[in-house]
């Protein structure tokens, strides 16, 4: 499977999580690392998000960008690792 690493900012809103976990799942990705921060604007989030699958990643990254309140979303890495589960 390849790993994924996006970068996501987003509006401050307690369902966009939920959100885009249901975007991921939906895409047949499977979360690998979450980690959310806010950011200097108390209004805006950074979500980095890892995900492994054998699907392309321009897949999940044009349907996250697509939910509300999501402002970007960037392809940070791509890597071809092998992930053992």
């Amino acid at each position: 499977m390849m790993q994924h690493q996006l970068s996501i900012e987003a509006r401050s809103r307690p369902e966009i999580l939920e959100r885009v976990l249901r975007v991921v799942r939906h895409r047949g990705f499977r979360v690998c690392a979450l980690n959310m921060a806010p950011q200097t604007n108390p209004e805006c989030i950074n979500i980095q998000l890892t995900v492994a699958s054998l699907r392309p990643v321009d897949l999940l990254s044009s349907q996250l960008s697509k939910l509300m309140d999501v402002a970007c979303v960037e392809i940070q890495q791509l890597t071809s690792q092998q992930i053992r589960a």
